[in-house]
């Protein structure tokens, strides 16, 4: 009985651990843009940008790479895209912690929770970090 318990706790490990690791792959290298119609409350929604989205006067976004680069995308002056870099990391399972460098902007710290992500939807709740 000890070793079908272990047995079981072992599966139960290994499809966590595979789960995780799938929802990594769709999250990462993945160029995300706001669909910011389908935001509720405080949970910002995000599609791939090969998604088709209905017509607006920009959209911003991010890239989170393997290596730990993020990519920022605002609006720039000329309606186009700017690229913005940084550094991420996991601060906790679902919780990815990002610093965008300043470049010529304002430096920004903050925290994104991954409230799910399924079917190519990406729902997410930011945080800013408070300078202490």
């Amino acid at each position: 009985m000890k070793q079908i318990s272990l047995l079981c706790i072992l599966c139960l490990l290994l499809l966590a651990n595979t789960c995780r690791k799938k929802a990594e792959a769709e999250l990462l290298g993945q160029t995300w843009l706001h669909s910011y119609e389908e935001d509720e409350d405080n949970i910002m929604v995000y599609r791939p940008n090969s998604f088709d989205f209905p017509p607006s006067r920009g959209r911003t976004g991010f890239v989170l790479e393997r290596e730990g680069v993020a990519k920022q995308y605002v609006i720039a002056p000329t309606d186009g895209l700017e690229e913005q870099l940084g550094l991420w990391e996991y601060k906790d399972k679902n919780t990815i912690q990002v610093h965008i460098q300043g470049n010529g902007h304002p430096e920004q710290r903050y925290s994104m929770e991954i409230v799910s992500l399924k079917d190519n939807v990406l729902k997410v709740r930011v945080t800013p970090d408070v300078k202490e």
